[in-house]
This record gives C-alpha cells, structure tokens and sequence, in this order.
C-alpha cells in the first residue's frame, strides 16, 4: 500500500464518530482548561513572559520583542501548553479506540501487548519535557519568518514522536528490534500529524491522528507473526 493511501485511511478514520467523541473530550477539555487558565493569570503570565524574554542572551535588549514579542510570546507558550496537554491525556487514554480501529481495519492482525501505563507516562513525559525546553531556549526563532514555521513544526513532531511509537508499536511488536525498524518513518509522520497544530482548534486532531497514521503505517504492510490462525 502507498504512503499516501495510508495517509487517506487515516484522515477517514479521523472523521469516524467514535474519534471525534474522543477528540471532543481530550482536545476540547484541554482547550477550555487552559483557556479558564490563562484567562485568569494573564496578567501575571505575561509578565513572567516579558521577564524571561528579556533574559535571552542576544535578543533580550531588543526593543520590538520586549513589546509586541511579549504579548506574542505568551500566546506562543499558551498554545504549547494547550498541545503539550492534549499529547500527554491522548497517550494515557487512546488504547482502546486503536484497538478498535485496528480490529475494524485490520481483523487478520492480532494484538500481542498493551502499553504499559509508566513506560506510556514516561515517554509521554520525556517528551514533553525536550519540546518545552526547546521551545522556550530557542523562542525567538519562532519569529523568523519561513523558518519559524518549519521549526515549529520540527518541535512539535518531537512531542509526538516517541509516545507514538510507544503506545501503538507496543501493541502489535513485542521484538524492540523490529519496531525499530518499523518506526523509520515514525519522524515523518509525527511531522505530518503536527501539521494539525497550524490550524487553532484542529490543532486537538493532532496526538491522535499521528496515532492512527501510525496504526495503519505498521499494519497495511502485514505483521506476519501476529496473523490470526
């Protein structure tokens, strides 16, 4: 099966009602939590932006950035925090909707493990942890125009990456060797699911559609140790 085939069974199972409900509840929560947040912090919180961008070392003193960047800035990071968000509760409850769609999709492939939930936790984490600190030392780049956006979009596929490949590979692939193997894409889909993250709303799709474009990535081509007998 080709890639981009692949990639159009992903966007119709994105449109399934069972993904929308799970989306609904994951991606909106997340969304009006920090919403009620920053709606009331913000004051606050982008003062504490201003501090830290005036702490930048070569780009802290500049005028533009202490003003307008400010006020841009802590929208930047409100942002990351609502996808950071949706990424970590996506990884812990998406188990079972996989599941389901791959019994759907792909009968003939048994499942052979489920995710452990601090191994689940901890790549989540771990992940989290790299795109925040990344983020936030290298956040003026974000403003670069063209690069900006590439970059942006690199970051974001580094929170999703590895939780992908965790919590989906590990449902289908015992042997670590082989899912090594067959996560050789994983960063190109992570990137492609990250994409969600440039439209504000759809940006809750993300985490979960790089799930499902992973799911049908390992499984359109066979695993054919877990055929069903």
């Amino acid at each position: 099966m080709s890639f981009t085939k692949i990639i159009g069974r992903a966007l119709r199972d994105i449109a399934s009602p069972s993904v929308l409900g799970f989306v609904l509840k994951v991606g909106l929560g997340s969304f009006l939590f920090w919403m009620a947040v920053l709606w009331l912090s913000w004051g606050p919180f982008e003062r504490f932006v201003a501090t830290y961008i005036s702490m930048i070392p070569g780009v802290g003193k500049w005028e533009w950035l202490q003003e307008s960047g400010a006020f841009l800035a802590a929208l930047a990071i409100g942002y990351a925090l609502i996808v950071v968000t949706i990424s970590m509760l996506t990884s812990l409850f998406s188990e079972k909707l996989i599941l389901k769609l791959a019994a759907r999709e792909y009968p003939q492939i048994r499942p052979v493990g489920s995710a452990a939930i601090h191994r689940s936790i901890y790549y989540t984490v771990k992940a989290s942890i790299v795109f925040l600190l990344l983020f936030l030392l290298t956040l003026p780049l974000i403003f670069v125009p063209v690069f900006g956006q590439f970059w942006m979009l690199w970051l974001w596929s580094i929170l999703l990456k590895e939780p992908t490949v965790y919590d989906v590979g590990s449902l289908f692939i015992s042997d670590p060797k082989l899912l090594k193997q067959r996560a050789k894409k994983a960063g190109l889909i992570a990137m492609i699911a990250a994409l969600f993250n440039y439209i504000p709303l759809l940006n809750i799709f993300a985490p979960l559609f790089a799930q499902i474009l992973f799911l049908h990535y390992l499984l359109a081509y066979g695993i054919p140790e877990n055929r069903k007998s």
